[in-house]
Order: structure tokens, then sequence, then C-alpha cells
């Protein structure tokens, strides 16, 4: 008779680490709870940025909405983590945004500390 043991408990391996990730995004859909764009220009910028990908050219017009809050999105990838896993994230605000209840997250890549595209964030926004 032999014993089994897996290659997991006999084994540890050095540098094996999670990796940190962190992206810039959008959160859209707020009820008048955004920023104020007056006060936060990279707020505004993000919105013309993204409104131009979509063919909509905004070039001189005044944008007032306060739907829509600029955030950082932040992430922990654990170590050996496969393609299609997925992971929680952290969104934060930048601005002046009052809450985010209700809102959605654009898609927002997710880099690593080596400026690698690792992950992306969409999605309705949870409180907890």
């Amino acid at each position: 008779s032999f014993a089994l043991s897996r290659v997991k408990d006999i084994v540890t391996f050095e540098g094996i680490r999670e990796n940190l990730l962190m992206g810039y995004g959008l959160v859209v859909g707020l009820n008048g709870t955004g920023d104020n764009l007056n006060n936060s220009s990279f707020t505004q910028q993000g919105l013309v940025d993204l409104l131009e990908k979509l063919g909509v050219n905004t070039r001189g017009a005044s944008l007032k909405t306060k739907n829509i809050a600029a955030v950082t999105v932040t992430a922990k990838l654990p170590p050996f983590a496969r393609h299609g896993s997925t992971i929680d994230v952290t969104v934060s605000t930048l601005g002046d945004a009052k809450s985010l209840l209700g809102g959605t997250l654009l898609a927002t890549p997710l880099l690593g500390a080596d400026g690698e595209v690792y992950a992306v964030a969409q999605g309705q926004i949870a409180i907890g």
C-alpha cells in the first residue's frame, strides 16, 4: 500500500502571489447623485472621450449631467487564476458623487503593475 499526496500539499512555490489590478472607469445611470462636471474635469473628459468613441461629437457642447461619476476600480487577481475566472472588484469615486447606488460600471480595463490589461470589469454596482 502507498500514500497518495497532492502536489499542492507537499510543494511551496516561491514568488507566487496575487496581483493587484487597477483601472479608471465611469459609472452611469445615477439618479442625479453623480459628479458635478463643473468641479470634476476628469469626469467631463472621460464622458467626452466615451461619447467620441461611440461617434458622438460633443466638442463645444455644455455637458451638465449629474448622472455619471468617475471611479477607480481595484481588484486582486489570485495566483493561478484561469482565463474566464471571475473576480470581485472595488469601485471608489474620484469626484464629488454623492452615491453610486443604482449605477452601472462601463467596461473598465484593469491593469497590472506592468501596464498590461489582465481583466475587464463591467456591471451593476452593489453597495455593501
